[in-house]
């Protein structure tokens, strides 16, 4: 009993020896442990007390807890002569050798001060370009012609700190609506003339289509050989010549009404217009309330009012006033193969008439379906019973192409190099199964501007926003939304217009001439 209780006695100053033992541990971290086992499995006093400690380990009198179940796993605290409390400051050992390593200085290699892993090579410096190029804009919509749309005119500009956004320059965007705004009475302000007009029409457009749709009647006159067609004198406001009825149109102060039936050719103004052609007279709708004029013209339905050009040259010959010049339809076509101007003897009118002209009225007619000019006779299609060229019976002149002619092949004399397209109502529901494919016939070349507008797509787009001018028509057709459905054709017309110029391997050329 006594041996037993000193053996007991001793034990909690063996306890008190190893835990004065683990203290030192702590500061001499990985170093000094190591130290201490080499100097129990050498020591004899270090195997006294653990041959002690395992008399002890086996006492019955020690806690259940602290005995551990596996006799194996007592095998290194005994040959340490450490205590199970020994592996917290283990663990406190591992904790603190890994603080001490975060607050090492890494080795200064690449970018950052961060060393390049030993198995995947450095990325190479990115290109100058690409750093210097701005971050892309998240907040910017894109148009189907690649333009901003509007109310989105904001900058953002990235920093330090977030800056305010700046109002920034837009460019209208030619597929985007934007009528004007109308400043006086309907009556008064059927046009628009302001900032808002478009680029394509020039000055003299302008002042052309404020004389039509504002300009007093003074006077009327009949076409020869055009009874359904009346010119008539017009007096602008603020004109410092007085109004003479018998004065002629040489001043340039004469309109044509036509039929309402022909409202499609204030629509060819436009169309010539947007596609840079230049080649048409301007055009406006207008409603006429002169008590000079028939009943028929003053019953409120709107009219085409064309501009009348006093120096349109006309043959002399009563059955072919209607061209500057008389040109067949073989010679027409031999005359674009030979790549030459027209062959006419003596004909000076024809001669002078540039090449690329032909391209644009080809392109032109095709867009409207026009056929008085190059096919009055309806040889590139099948005509109804109904259409003038069978009623006329000038379809059956197609079996022989020395009688057809061409028709309305016009020029001025202030520029004799160019034609001057007149009567372009054309054919707004003429079905894409009877397209007229024979008037680009002989045709190799097409103008460039205008192609380019048909493959952007913005034609409808550019031509609601044109219309919108004339404030007349537009009213008259039901706005936008009427419209619309026509301007869709002509852009469908264009489509199929590029997809035979592709299919055709045709060229476009620079327009040389304005």
């Amino acid at each position: 009993m006594g041996g037993a209780g000193l053996e007991n006695s001793d034990w909690p100053k063996q306890a008190g020896h190893q835990q004065g033992k683990d203290e030192s541990l702590v500061p001499t971290l990985f170093t000094a442990s190591k130290v201490a086992l080499q100097q129990c499995q050498c020591c004899d006093t270090c195997n006294g007390v653990r041959a002690k400690q395992t008399q002890r380990f086996s006492n019955a009198e020690m806690p259940d807890d602290f005995l551990p179940s596996d006799p194996q796993t007592q095998r290194p605290w005994r040959r340490m002569g450490l205590k199970q409390p020994s592996l917290v400051a283990l663990v406190a050992l591992l904790a603190l050798a890994l603080l001490a390593l975060s607050y090492l200085p890494s080795p200064r290699n690449g970018d950052y001060g961060l060393a390049p892993s030993p198995h995947v090579a450095p990325a190479p410096p990115a290109p100058a370009s690409l750093l210097l190029a701005p971050r892309p804009r998240r907040d910017v919509a894109i148009t189907p012609c690649g333009d901003k749309p509007p109310n989105q005119g904001t900058k953002r500009h990235r920093g330090k700190r977030r800056r305010l956004r700046e109002q920034g320059a837009l460019t209208p965007s030619p597929c985007e609506d934007q009528p004007c705004t109308w400043g006086g009475s309907p009556q008064a302000d059927r046009l628009c003339f302001g900032k808002t007009v478009p680029p394509w029409l020039s000055e003299d457009d302008i002042q052309k289509m404020k004389l039509l749709a504002h300009g007093q009647v003074v006077s009327k006159s009949r076409v020869p050989a055009h009874g359904q067609v009346l010119r008539i004198h017009l007096h602008a406001d603020g004109d410092t010549q007085p109004a003479s009825p018998g004065e002629d149109c040489g001043d340039g102060r004469c309109g044509l009404i036509k039929r309402s039936t022909d409202l499609y050719e204030v629509v060819a103004f436009h169309l010539d217009r947007v596609l840079g052609l230049n080649r048409s007279l301007p055009a406006v709708a207008r409603r006429f309330s002169s008590p000079i004029l028939p009943y028929s013209y003053t019953n409120g339905v709107p009219r085409p009012l064309i501009w009348w050009a006093p120096d349109v040259q006309h043959l002399e010959d009563s059955n072919n006033d209607q061209n500057s010049c008389a040109l067949g339809w073989l010679q027409y076509q031999e005359m674009l193969r030979s790549r030459s101007v027209a062959p006419v003897v003596g004909d000076t009118a024809c001669a002078s008439i540039q090449r690329g002209e032909w391209g644009r009225l080809a392109l032109f007619d095709f867009l409207l379906q026009v056929h008085d000019r190059l096919d009055r006779y309806c040889c590139g299609f099948e005509p109804d019973a109904s259409e003038p060229c069978v009623e006329e019976m000038l379809h059956e002149k197609c079996r022989n192409p020395s009688e057809l002619f061409l028709v309305h092949i016009l020029v001025r004399r202030s520029a004799p190099s160019q034609l001057v397209f007149i009567d372009n109502a054309g054919r707004p529901q003429q079905p894409e199964a009877k397209l007229n494919f024979r008037l680009l016939q002989g045709i190799d070349s097409f103008p460039e501007k205008a192609v380019a507008i048909l493959r952007s797509g913005c034609l409808a787009h550019r031509l609601l926003k044109s219309l919108n001018m004339d404030q007349e028509l537009w009213e008259s057709q039901g706005g936008a939304a009427g419209l619309w459905p026509l301007l869709q054709v002509l852009e469908r017309r264009g489509q199929i217009l590029l997809r035979y110029l592709q299919e055709h391997n045709l060229t476009v050329v620079r327009d040389t001439l304005h």
